[in-house]
């Protein structure tokens, strides 16, 4: 006997499950990345909105073709004003979203395989300058000598040390830090959950007991 074909889930239901389901339950993706991801939706959904002249809610799958994507890139470089980092960011996402979808919504699977033939853009990565150690160690001590302006002085100093990510400086907690005389270090939390531990310096560790 021949079983009744399903009815495929609604585009509202697709993004439901994507984020509530398949990122956070399945991925075990950070909040920091579902955010993301959601930003990049959120943004591309807009437009897909004004371009389409129809709510987000009765869209279809279907109608996330290769046309309405290229449409949407061109508008957040010529619009926007995105560089080509942040675009290749936001398609990213849209693709992640589209290959989850597709396997869900088999009836617009070939527009979705045309979707996800889109590539990343290509660009020329700047190459990046630097300070001398005396324009650093000025920098370091240009903060006054508020209580502000000792945390921001300790917390340049730890940029400088550690090498770390304004994010990662800025998640340090008192447990982080170690000031033991022989073993000084700092632990670290970084992009995509990675953890280190980077060694201070004692010049470092004066400042913080300070």
């Amino acid at each position: 006997m021949r079983k009744p074909s399903q009815t495929p889930p609604s585009f509202a239901t697709l993004v439901q499950t994507y984020f509530a389901e398949y990122l956070t339950q399945q991925l075990a993706l950070s909040p920091r990345t579902v955010a993301a991801y959601r930003d990049a939706l959120v943004v591309f959904l807009q437009f897909a909105e004004a371009h389409l002249g129809k709510a987000t809610v009765a869209m279809t799958l279907a109608e996330i073709t290769p046309q309405l994507i290229t449409a949407f890139l061109a508008h957040l470089e010529e619009q926007r004003h995105n560089c080509v980092r942040s675009r290749n960011a936001r398609l990213a996402a849209l693709r992640s979203f589209l290959k989850f979808a597709g396997h869900r919504d088999l009836s617009a699977l070939a527009v979705v395989e045309r979707a996800l033939a889109i590539p990343l853009k290509r660009f020329e990565r700047p190459l990046f300058g630097y300070l001398s150690p005396e324009e650093m160690l000025a920098v370091i001590d240009a903060p006054p000598a508020t209580w502000i302006g000792q945390r921001d002085h300790v917390l340049f100093q730890m940029l400088y040390n550690t090498g770390a990510r304004v994010s990662e400086i800025t998640q340090v907690k008192v447990g982080d830090v170690v000031l033991d005389d022989h073993a000084a270090c700092v632990h670290l939390h970084g992009k995509g959950r990675k953890q280190r531990s980077v060694p201070l310096w004692r010049t470092t560790v004066k400042t913080i007991r300070a």
